[in-house]
């Protein structure tokens, strides 16, 4: 499925100065799914875990996702530049300065720089690396949350599409399969006629009888015949593939490669429809209904 998705994060990347990063996330249909990455140097730690991200996001499509950054100077931040106290390690510190002191009178006071030695007063700040990586992939989840929401929405288009191209043939096969007994007695008879016209007319130029048991094995073999080309299974498969669809489609998520496999077994009761076809009624269904198939066949392309 087709989609986008952008987003932008600062950065600090010196003493008063900063960086917009800017990710893009294209997709495009395919059949299965394929990622691939163009961003800075600066952003490279991010890719094993956006690749899982995407992946577990994603099911189909060929999807390439873009970084870019560029420098803005001239902002300052007091907070780029403070020192990041935790105010629990320094009560706690405090606490047993004061017991230590009420034990050994004589024992002297921390001073600051034992204070700011001390692990776990001063809070580990993050490394150029580590802002990278996440400025990153905050970035890229914001735009992987706006690619999900287009493709959601041009996947309930595509849903009515094809719901409505089912429909069509649900109608086509509904309208048909009552007709069928009538068609096979028909064709039946049809071929009996003309096999015994044929006969006749041999049998009177070679002055030869036409007995009873003859006919009647005539008519045996026909009604066999018949019964080879009635199609009447072929259309309750068709009416389980359609409804199964239409379940696949109501339930939504990722339904693509399931009704890819749908579409071949359509496909495949079409072609036995039209090869079976004795009469313009079944032919007609048949190709009409290969013709909504192979239109299912390129929307379902779409479809994560």
């Amino acid at each position: 499925m087709t989609g986008y998705g952008s987003a932008s994060h600062p950065i600090a990347i010196g003493q008063g100065s900063f960086a917009n990063l800017q990710v893009e996330i294209r997709a495009v249909n395919s059949r299965f799914l394929d990622l691939s990455f163009r961003m800075p140097d600066e952003c490279r730690s991010a890719e094993g875990v956006l690749r899982e991200l995407l992946n577990k996001h994603l099911k189909r499509g060929k999807v390439e996702f873009r970084a870019a950054w560029r420098q803005s100077a001239g902002q300052n931040s007091n907070s780029q530049s403070a020192i990041a106290i935790d105010p629990s390690k320094l009560m706690a510190l405090k606490e047993a300065q004061t017991m230590i002191q009420g034990q050994f009178p004589s024992a002297e006071a921390l001073r600051v720089a034992d204070i700011l030695r001390y692990p776990g007063v001063v809070a580990d700040s993050e490394t150029p690396e580590d802002q990278w990586q996440r400025a990153t992939l905050k970035a890229g989840e914001e735009a992987l949350q706006q690619l999900l929401q287009s493709r959601q929405v041009e996947g309930q288009a595509l849903a009515k599409v094809l719901t409505n191209a089912l429909d069509a043939m649900q109608h086509m096969v509904t309208k048909l399969e009552p007709r069928i007994p009538e068609i096979v007695t028909l064709y039946q008879n049809k071929l009996v006629t003309r096999i015994e016209e044929a006969l006749g007319a041999y049998a009177t130029q070679a002055n030869i009888p036409l007995n009873a048991e003859l006919m009647e094995r005539i008519r045996q073999e026909v009604v066999l015949y018949a019964v080879r080309i009635d199609v009447a299974e072929e259309l309750a498969r068709l009416q389980t593939h359609i409804q199964v669809a239409r379940t696949a489609l109501a339930e939504g998520g990722a339904v693509g490669k399931r009704l890819d496999f749908l579409i071949q077994e359509l496909n495949r009761e079409a072609n036995t429809l039209g090869s079976k076809a004795v009469h313009e009624d079944c032919t007609n269904t048949a190709l009409e209904l290969k013709l909504l198939i192979e239109q299912m066949r390129e929307q379902v392309k779409n479809l994560e």
